[in-house]
């Protein structure tokens, strides 16, 4: 999956051509996003010195033309932003699409760089491209919803490395990617007046409670409907404005008790929010330590005393997991131990065995693809009488259609259709990423499980010993 946008590079006022080639393919090019440069290919030029390649394909184009650049409204460059989803690609597989982008989209007639960043979560590509062609005879044209067309194609060529798409969207289906917090109104304030004078105040009629509206800096004007302005606010407001239980009929109805308004539902709900993660932070669990083994190892009695301490919380602990998730003994807490090691086991095994799969079926599809390509180039060496010529000239496609039947043959049965593979990839990926999801709380609660299994076991075994050391001292009261 991969979101793409183009964007034209202009000459900025002030500076020269070269300058402006230099900033924008220098910040491609960051060894810190590429890895040293690394992750950073190039077509017909040379990324070092890709700037003075640029501007020197320019200065040709101008002399060839007699064109000279128009200043600030001259496109020098282009630049293509191709973004992926984390954890779908790797670095050197976005380098090799970013590519196979950029050709297809010059048609190999522009110099470009492609710099993959690794820097961020997102791996993604950025793809300058020269905006005069390599012959200096003309520059690239841009057209009418050309980011639309270098969408589709980004979508074909990751649909060919089978690879998921941004699913169409009609514009109101789209989504903010950010969400601001909402700001306090004029018509919040005055909410938040009136119940803290029904808090505190306690207006017994509504007389009363206008004139406390007017102790805080209220204008009231009575008519049909009652209004009220705040100092600095240009035009009244009317209280039924305001909503539900502020109304004038709800303000008499709560002044005599009859009508009940949530004033703090939203700081319960912090509240509450910051309950559930101070449970969850204490939920974490901790190991009992082997105290006798600690004593073996002569770490002190210091040391001594601080692990019985932390054995009182961890037992502690263990025990008001046992009772939150309702595992009354030892057995059931076994079973679900076991239970949750058996199921982390299998979304483990799983996950390599997809993955191994989908794998197979991009090697596949790549063969049928290079099978199918060299068709006619197979028809043209059979007539040529298999001629070792043809072969060295066409030794690539051949080579390539040669391992493709190596790897037919190897197949169990018919061979399937470029569609039933890409069906197949498909239902594969969807699995893959609901078993992602369920990974690691599946993990987190296998692995508190058996710290509760290992702290209750260690535990036992604790009294246990505790209740021969006793045994024995009644036995033989010398000891």
């Amino acid at each position: 999956m991969a979101a793409t946008r183009l964007i034209p590079m202009h000459l900025q006022k002030g500076r020269s051509v070269g300058q402006c080639l230099k900033d924008r393919t220098d910040y491609a090019k960051n060894d810190l996003k590429t890895e040293n440069g690394e992750f950073v290919s190039s077509y017909e030029c040379n990324p070092d010195t890709v700037d003075l390649e640029f501007e020197l394909t320019k200065n040709q184009y101008e002399i060839n033309t007699g064109r000279g650049l128009k200043k600030e409204k001259d496109v020098i460059a282009y630049q293509i932003r191709q973004s992926f989803k984390p954890g779908e690609i790797t670095p050197e597989e976005a380098n090799r699409i970013g590519y196979e982008t950029a050709m297809r989209w010059t048609k190999g007639k522009h110099a470009f760089i492609v710099a993959t960043h690794v820097d961020k979560a997102h791996i993604h590509n950025h793809i300058v491209y020269n905006s005069t062609n390599m012959d200096a005879t003309h520059k690239y044209q841009n057209f009418f919803l050309s980011s639309l067309a270098l969408r589709r194609l980004s979508d074909l060529i990751c649909l060919e490395h089978g690879m998921s798409v941004i699913p169409e969207k009609k514009p109101g289906q789209w989504q903010k990617r950010t969400t601001y917090s909402r700001k306090s109104s004029r018509r919040d304030d005055i909410r938040g007046v009136i119940d803290w004078i029904f808090e505190n105040k306690k207006p017994k009629d509504m007389d009363e409670f206008l004139r406390f509206m007017v102790e805080h800096g209220f204008e009231i004007k009575r008519g049909k409907y009652i209004s009220v302005k705040a100092e600095g606010q240009k035009n009244y407001l009317r209280l039924r404005s305001l909503g539900n239980g502020y109304a004038d009929d709800d303000i008499v109805k709560r002044i005599a008790g009859e009508l009940v308004v949530d004033t703090g539902a939203s700081k319960v709900s912090d509240d509450v929010s910051d309950s559930v993660a101070l449970s969850d932070s204490e939920k974490k669990l901790d190991l009992v330590l082997d105290i006798q083994n600690i004593i073996a190892k002569q770490k002190g009695p210091g040391y001594e005393r601080w692990a019985k301490v932390h054995n009182v919380k961890a037992i502690s602990k263990t025990l008001l997991y046992l009772c939150e998730h309702g595992l009354k003994n030892f057995d059931d807490l076994s079973a679900k131990a076991t239970e949750a090691r058996d199921r982390f086991s299998y979304i483990s095994s799983r996950q390599k065995e997809i993955e191994t799969r989908m794998a197979e079926i991009k090697s596949l599809r790549q063969h049928i693809f290079n099978y199918s390509k060299s068709q006619d180039v197979f028809i043209q060496y059979k007539a040529s009488g298999y001629s070792k010529e043809f072969f060295e000239a066409h030794r690539d496609v051949l080579l390539l259609r040669s391992a493709a039947k190596e790897a037919f043959k190897k197949m169990d049965g018919k061979l399937p259709t470029v569609k039933a593979l890409d069906e197949e990839f498909q239902k594969l990926l969807q699995e893959k990423k609901e078993l992602y999801v369920e990974y690691k709380p599946a993990k987190e609660r296998m692995q508190e499980l058996l710290m509760a299994k290992q702290n209750v076991e260690r535990f036992l075994n604790l009294q246990e010993m505790q209740e021969q050391d006793y045994q024995k001292k009644k036995n033989n009261p010398s000891l």
